[in-house]
């Protein structure tokens, strides 16, 4: 289907090889450049709610240059339309930090290594062969106090494992007592830390192979999910329809899959109302807790060092996704600055979600049920050893879901086999650090509008007195979270806490704001301590919530260039300047995650662990808004 364009339709091939073009003619590319990030810098919020049809705003797009030979890395926005550069930043690595890790960097690291005296020996007193050693090449952190000559060098940090074959899985052979600091861009190696051999675990890892399996189970028995008519949604372009929502698909090499635009038709009124302007994963990271020498710096920001979106997987249909699946494909740049497809990176399909509601009434003598069902947006990406699905759903009744899914194989070390306080053992010798999975969701939001506010709502015991002389009363208690300094909260769930986003210029039959409902899971924020450099540098993740007043250039939880940035970037330098945020264009920003403490059960490879979060109407309808869903009927056998 021919469609019009949109300002928000991700970036085409086409785009990226103009967005080239754009920057040669400039001078900015050299054979040395490396393009780290391209992606479409989205029009202001303003901007698109003006948006006309057939008159669009300046298509522009962001690129990070990476030089090979050392010059400063350059923060670029180009305009398409006017197919000239509009800013070029050189950056400070020092004060700014580092371009995200880059894809050809990954095997340099153990390339560097391969000839370095001092690696070498270590693999010799462990009787280890350097051709059968991989070294995972792990973003840095930042440690200005112990190590300041690192301060604007690239540096990887490398722990090797051993692969005995072609088709075996390295991880199950950490090389423990050893790790390799590697200045990427000077191909040096910056210091070795060997703490002595220990050995090496010996158990198997190959997950895939009938040896270690053991016979496939022939107990399954065929489940099969069709729709005989076809799915019930359409897609013109990015735009989707399903039901009663409406929303624009957009996939980011950093943030990956992107919703724009979520609104919901409300049949009552016919109106189209906004619920979400746009809604990311902007951040996630994943902090170690072993304090050994040799991985006391682990912690990655997926997200911001990475680039999930990247690493984005072509799902297979019944593997992947079962059912009547749509899938779309995804359009990044390489590291030339060429475009790449990644086929099948989306996946679309509507799922049965049990019982939406139901009663048997005794008086009435009726009994009415109504299936709940769901729209299912997601994609899966490998990051090293882990992988992850991020899963959005729309619901019938005007919930909105996401889900993390955490799976692939756990991180491994050494282990004693006798008590060690954190690590577990989920093999004969082989542990696992414990560590946590921290998302932070990035939620522009646009209840019927942008003029939003949010209350923090919690269950209110009442004293026995009075007015409750039997004690048995409770309430709620509602606290306005006016400006930003104090929008910074954190889950509670001994008072059922939730985060109300209300739209005060818009009423319900009630008289009412109308609103949705955050709730989160409320688990652990980050456990490191806060004087610690994760804590400065992931300071989103020492709460369950933040809101700032939107402005277009604040993204990234934390901050836009996270490698080797050394802390204070993102949401408390927003947060800082304690903006009011009562009846203002708003973005909340919701931590959630998992805290592991890695199972024998999760060896050799993880079961699908799940974290995320709801978004539930709270007075946005009159009425459930699901009364006109009919009785499902099957009369196939």
């Amino acid at each position: 289907m021919i469609t019009t364009p949109h300002p928000l339709d991700p970036l085409t091939p086409e785009d990226i090889t103009a967005t080239y073009d754009v920057l040669a003619a400039g001078g900015l590319v050299e054979e040395s450049t490396r393009f780290a990030y391209v992606g479409l810098e989205e029009p202001a919020k303003d901007v698109l709610l003006a948006h006309l049809a057939g008159n669009p705003p300046d298509r522009r797009v962001r690129v990070l240059l990476h030089d090979l030979d050392g010059a400063p890395a350059r923060d670029v926005v180009v305009s398409l339309t006017g197919k000239a550069i509009e800013t070029d930043r050189a950056l400070d690595a020092a004060a700014d930090g580092q371009l995200p890790v880059m894809d050809g960097e990954f095997a340099l690291v153990e390339e560097v290594l391969s000839t370095n005296e001092q690696w070498l020996a270590a693999l010799k007193s462990r009787g280890l062969d350097v051709a059968q050693v991989r070294v995972a090449p792990l973003s840095a952190g930042v440690y200005a106090d112990e190590y300041p000559e690192e301060a604007g060098r690239r540096i990887l940090r490398g722990l090797a494992f051993v692969q005995r074959h072609e088709r075996d899985h390295a991880w199950a052979h950490p090389v423990d007592g050893l790790v390799a600091y590697v200045d990427v861009l000077n191909r040096t190696v910056d210091q070795i830390i060997d703490l002595g051999p220990v050995p090496v675990p010996a158990v198997s890892g190959n997950y895939d192979d009938p040896a270690v399996t053991g016979p496939a189970r022939t107990t399954l028995r065929p489940i099969e999910i069709t729709q005989p008519d076809g799915p019930g949604f359409t897609l013109e372009g990015s735009l989707l329809r399903w039901e009663t929502w409406s929303l624009r698909i957009g996939f980011d090499t950093r943030e990956g899959l992107v919703l724009h635009q979520i609104a919901y038709h409300d049949r009552d009124s016919g109106r189209e109302r906004s619920i979400i302007h746009r809604a990311s994963i902007a951040e996630m990271v994943v902090p170690y807790a072993d304090p050994s020498p040799i991985r006391s710096w682990q912690n990655y920001f997926d997200v911001g060092e990475y680039l999930i979106g990247q690493y984005a997987n072509s799902l297979r249909r019944g593997c992947d996704c079962v059912g009547d699946i749509t899938y779309l494909d995804a359009v990044v740049a390489d590291e030339r600055g060429a475009p790449r497809t990644i086929e099948n990176a989306i996946c679309l399909h509507e799922e049965d979600h049990g019982i939406l509601w139901k009663h048997t009434d005794l008086w009435a003598h009726t009994s009415e049920t109504r299936r709940q069902r769901r729209l299912v947006l997601s994609f899966f990406t490998t990051v090293g050893n882990y992988d992850y699905g991020f899963y959005w759903y729309l619901y019938l009744d005007g919930t909105i879901e996401f889900e993390a899914k955490a799976t692939g194989v756990v991180f491994t070390s050494a282990h004693s086999g006798g008590h060690m306080p954190y690590t577990a053992e989920v093999a004969p010798g082989l542990g696992a650090p414990y560590h946590q999975h921290l998302f932070c969701a990035r939620l522009d939001m646009a209840i019927d509008g942008p003029v939003n506010r949010v209350e923090e709502v919690d269950v209110a015991r009442v004293p026995m007195g009075g007015d409750n002389p039997r004690g048995n009363a409770f309430t709620y208690r509602r606290t306005a979270l006016t400006r930003e300094g104090q929008a910074r909260r954190t889950a509670d769930a001994s008072v059922d806490r939730t985060w109300h986003i209300t739209n005060p210029a818009v009423l319900n039959a009630l008289g009412r704001p109308v609103g949705y409902a955050l709730l989160p899971e409320g688990k652990p924020t980050l456990l490191a301590d806060p004087g610690s450099s994760i804590a400065a540098r992931a300071a989103f993740a020492t709460r369950h919530l933040w809101v700032t007043a939107y402005d277009p250039a604040e993204r990234y939880p934390a901050g836009d260039f996270v490698n080797q940035h050394p802390g204070g970037a993102g949401l408390p330098a927003y947060a800082a300047a304690d903006r009011n945020i009562d009846g203002r264009s708003i973005v909340v920003w919701h931590t959630f995650g998992l805290t592991h403490a890695p199972r024998p059960e999760d060896w050799p490879i993880m079961p699908v662990d799940r974290t995320g979060f709801r978004l539930r109407p709270v007075g946005f309808f009159d009425r459930n808004p699901t009364l006109d869903v009919p009785v499902e009927h099957h009369h196939r056998a």
